[in-house]
């Protein structure tokens, strides 16, 4: 066990989503443990992350051309440039984001996710997505919750279990937020992976709560939304408004959708 800087204790004995996520994106902000389970993963695992990444920046993107300039990321992860922030800052530099993650050692990095345009501002909370409450209340003192608000759920939601119920956790960030809001998520699944390329179970071991959902299952994250085209698909596929990414000889790993609260 080691500290972050508020004395907020970092498990450095077992491996941590943001951690191994940072360990494929090809970061350094990671422990030999997080490591070790980064190298169990097939070279698919590194594509997926990566072109999970690439989807994030192209649906900020996005919803930030749109006209929304109000971001609250949940599973916001070990901060790799570009960021969330960098990159609708850059479309309108006035945009407020509040971040938020479980992870200690996110909140040790938190720095490179406060350095707002001057315009704009954002914010970082140490918070569960199964503590919606306690994130909407924190995100108010920093949004305005009677304009549109873009919720970024990137590759979260497979890390928690159906009896955590994260329709309903889903449904209860969405219920605070006004029309013209939408919903950003992508979600880790097995639907295109071998028996020899899914290491699910090898992730469960490490003690990670891992559930891939089908793309009927990660569809029902948008019941109530209008979904944007061209709907919920492989992250590759997900590009509105922008040149179709490389495509590239892998396996697709995550499904994703961008919905937007009706009127």
């Amino acid at each position: 066990m080691t500290a972050d800087r508020t004395g907020t204790p970092v498990d450095t004995s077992r491996p941590h989503p943001a951690r191994v996520y940072d360990y494929l994106l090809g970061g350094k902000d990671h422990y030999p443990v997080d490591q070790a389970l980064g190298e169990q993963m097939p070279d698919l695992a590194k594509a997926g992350v990566a072109q999970n990444r690439a989807f994030m920046h192209r649906a900020a993107g996005w919803a930030a051309r749109e006209g929304i300039d109000q971001f609250l990321d949940i599973g916001t992860g070990i901060p790799t440039r570009p960021n969330l922030h960098q990159i609708v800052q850059e479309v309108d530099p006035s945009a407020r984001i509040v971040y938020t993650d479980n992870d200690p050692i996110v909140l040790r990095h938190a720095e490179a996710l406060l350095v707002s345009s001057p315009e704009g501002a954002t914010d970082y909370l140490e918070a569960d997505v199964r503590e919606p409450e306690k994130i909407l209340a924190h995100a108010r003192t920093v949004l305005d919750f009677d304009r549109p608000v873009a919720l970024s759920m990137i590759a979260l939601m497979h890390f928690l279990a159906d009896e955590d119920d994260p329709y309903g956790i889903t449904r209860t960030l969405l219920g605070a937020l006004p029309a013209g809001s939408c919903l950003v998520l992508s979600h880790f699944t097995k639907d295109f992976l071998s028996a020899e390329q899914d290491k699910t179970d090898e992730y469960r071991a490490s003690g990670i709560t891992l559930r891939p959902r089908s793309r009927a299952e990660v569809s029902r994250f948008f019941d109530g939304l209008d979904l944007v085209g061209p709907g919920v698909v492989t992250a590759p596929q997900w590009h509105c408004g922008t040149p179709a990414p490389e495509r590239r000889e892998t396996t697709d790993s995550f499904h994703v959708g961008v919905g937007r609260v009706r009127a």
